[in-house]
């Protein structure tokens, strides 16, 4: 049967991507959870901590180690910890961002009339990016706070936690903070969401337009993987900074840091530059893999999405009928069950 494609709507690219987003979670969901464990490496524990992390002081440094202390002594749950508000975030977050990514760019490009040269056509691009990610993000911030504290939070074997759950995680931030620690961190949350966005999406694009246009790669899986590799490895560069800040103050005491600012001088005065990418290999394991399960997942939900059949041809034309009866020939009849 022929195929007749046709350019997904926004409804459908949004469900698309939600759906390829919750999927990528699913296999990469541990990779994230170490990341913040080691992003909150070193903390004063001396300080009212919003979550615990008494066991985060003896966990070994690395990814491997980590993943293995967390499974060692918190078992599966504890490499999965937040996956609820984690998926939740991702239901709200991706779908946007992605999903509305292709609309403003069209929006920026109608516009602005910068013309169709490279630099024209990369300035659109970053700016729908980073337009896409900070509305995603301001609509998901309280899923992301919830993730963060959950995953911060040790969950030995035979030991209480205090958030059992995603629901008891939101009742208890809402009741001890009220509607504002929701949404905690909400401005280094955007920056580092709609930094991210930006990356992700203008280097997945233009590695992939790239691909195709110089006839190294087509427009096919291998294409997909190789952008979304690319635009994960670059966007945990350029993202990283903002995303230990972003999580030591989602996740510290209500008066542990004076704002963002304080929270990244301590972070500074603390380990120095190299503070700032703490937890890089977990967080470019956790981007450069979930790129690749998103946007190769996506990609092929859109191509599912986009298929139409209903203008193809029958499957016996009326001639073909004919010459069969001619032959006295018997149609193949279907399987119906009665």
């Amino acid at each position: 049967m022929d195929e007749v494609k046709r350019e997904p709507s926004v409804g459908q690219k949004m469900f698309c991507a939600g759906l390829a987003a919750c999927v990528a979670d699913l296999f990469t969901f541990p990779f994230d959870v170490a990341k913040v464990r080691l992003q909150i490496l070193g903390e004063n524990s001396k300080q009212k901590a919003s979550v615990k992390v008494s066991s985060v002081k003896t966990m070994p440094k690395g990814l491997l180690g980590t993943l293995s202390f967390i499974h060692r002594t918190e078992g599966i749950r504890g490499l999965y910890g937040g996956i609820v508000p984690g998926l939740q975030r991702q239901c709200v977050f991706a779908s946007i961002r992605i999903g509305i990514y292709d609309s403003i760019k069209n929006f920026y490009s109608s516009q602005l009339n910068l013309g169709d040269s490279t630099t024209s056509i990369m300035c659109v691009r970053i700016m729908s990016g980073i337009t896409s990610g900070a509305i995603a993000i301001s609509f998901a911030q309280p899923t992301d706070v919830v993730k963060v504290r959950m995953q911060a939070q040790s969950r030995l074997i035979g030991s209480s936690s205090q958030y059992t759950s995603s629901l008891s995680a939101y009742r208890q931030i809402y009741k001890s903070e009220g509607v504002g620690g929701l949404w905690k961190g909400i401005l280094p949350n955007m920056t580092r969401n709609a930094t991210v966005n930006a990356a992700e999406l203008v280097c997945y694009d233009t590695i992939k337009d790239l691909l195709i246009k110089y006839d190294i790669l087509r427009d096919g899986l291998c294409c997909h993987f190789t952008s979304a590799f690319g635009a994960g490895f670059i966007a945990t560069i350029v993202a990283s900074p903002i995303d230990v800040v972003k999580t030591r103050f989602m996740n510290s005491a209500g008066n542990q840091y004076s704002g963002v600012l304080h929270c990244a001088k301590c972070l500074f005065m603390e380990g120095g530059f190299l503070g700032f990418y703490k937890g890089f290999t977990p967080s470019f394991m956790r981007l450069g893999t979930w790129n690749i399960c998103m946007f190769v997942t996506f990609e092929q939900l859109k191509k599912l999405m986009t298929k139409d059949f209903s203008d193809t041809k029958a499957l016996f034309s009326s001639q073909q009928i004919l010459q069969i009866a001619s032959r006295n020939e018997v149609i193949p009849a279907t399987n119906i069950t009665h």
